[in-house]
């Protein structure tokens, strides 16, 4: 950052009084610019014979690999607001968005991940320009070694874990490290 987004002068990396990180902070009027994590939000569709949605993704990162629609909360959302608009966008789903069931943190990316249960309104779903594909599948149709992302493999482990055991669990996750993908080949689960 260069220049300040309140009045355009020019920004020092400082750590201001009473903090203890350097921020971006304005010469001019005093401004302190602090740069956060994003927020991801997302749900796991399912329609009322137990299938979940799945999206194939259209476009980087992770292009041709799945995951169920999630994306980043806009100002002035909820995160269940935020988790249903990214279902609509990605697949073309409408849902009714449930309790929060899994929160990630994932620091090597500056991100909170934060997973809601859903249920889809009805069986329609379509490809977007975000998704090439769309499928509804049971757990064993997982292409569990084709996963985009690790918060999308431990999601879905504890949505399906929780469902067989009959609970509404909450589950949180630091994702610390950040690890390669191992290559798909056949039934290897994507690594945390």
């Amino acid at each position: 950052m260069n220049f300040c987004g309140t009045c355009g002068q020019k920004v020092e990396l400082l750590t201001p009084a009473g903090d203890h990180l350097p921020r971006h902070v304005c010469t001019a009027c005093g401004t302190v610019h602090y740069h956060n994590p994003k927020i991801i939000v997302g749900c796991v569709p399912e329609w009322e014979d137990g299938r979940v949605l799945m999206c194939k993704r259209a476009i980087e990162p992770r292009l041709g690999l799945w995951t169920f629609p999630a994306g980043f909360m806009e100002l002035g959302e909820t995160s269940g607001e935020g988790a249903a608009r990214e279902t609509l966008e990605e697949a073309g789903a409408q849902v009714e968005i449930g309790d929060l069931f899994a929160v990630f943190n994932v620091p090597y990316v500056s991100q909170v991940f934060m997973l809601h249960r859903g249920r889809m309104l009805s069986a329609h779903h379509h490809p977007t320009a975000e998704s090439s594909e769309t499928v509804l599948m049971r757990e064993d149709e997982i292409p569990w070694d084709k996963i985009a992302f690790p918060t999308i493999y431990h999601g879905l482990k504890f949505y399906f874990e929780d469902r067989r055991l009959g609970v509404k669990g909450f589950h949180s996750m630091d994702l610390t490290m950040r690890r390669k993908p191992p290559e798909p080949s056949g039934d290897a689960p994507v690594a945390a």
